[in-house]
């Protein structure tokens, strides 16, 4: 039997997808890809600042420098169910990332994990009128 893509690299390997959100209406989004994180050690916070960083020097990013990134939540695990909605999972708030020091691999990230990058004051407000312009 062939092994599932998620379990393919060890937890102190894996590929991630953070989905790094600028606008909820309008659906502006791109995905930053690390190759090589240690979900053994590296902190929710040092993810963040991680993203940050790649953000604010890679070229492509430019157009996201001026969102306040402050908030990750769980979008998608690898053979996971996956949310009707095209920009984020707002079904549930359960899967937010809030506590900076925890491990990754404590909350449940694992190779080929997507998750979202985003200001949490625009998602509260996308949730409370989850209405898509174009």
């Amino acid at each position: 039997m062939d092994a599932l893509t998620n379990e393919l690299r060890p937890l102190t390997d894996v590929f991630l997808t953070v989905r790094i959100i600028k606008s909820f209406t309008y659906r502006t989004t791109k995905n930053l890809l690390l190759p090589h994180i240690d979900a053994t050690t590296m902190t929710v916070g040092q993810l963040k600042d991680l993203c940050r960083e790649q953000v604010k020097t890679s070229p492509g990013f430019k157009p996201y420098r001026t969102v306040e990134l402050d908030t990750l939540k769980l979008y998608t695990k690898a053979h996971g169910h996956k949310t009707m909605d095209l920009i984020i999972n707002h079904e549930t708030d359960d899967d937010i990332l809030e506590d900076d020091s925890k491990i990754l691999a404590d909350v449940g990230i694992e190779n080929e994990t997507e998750i979202s990058f985003f200001n949490r004051a625009l998602y509260d407000e996308y949730k409370r009128n989850p209405q898509q312009a174009w």
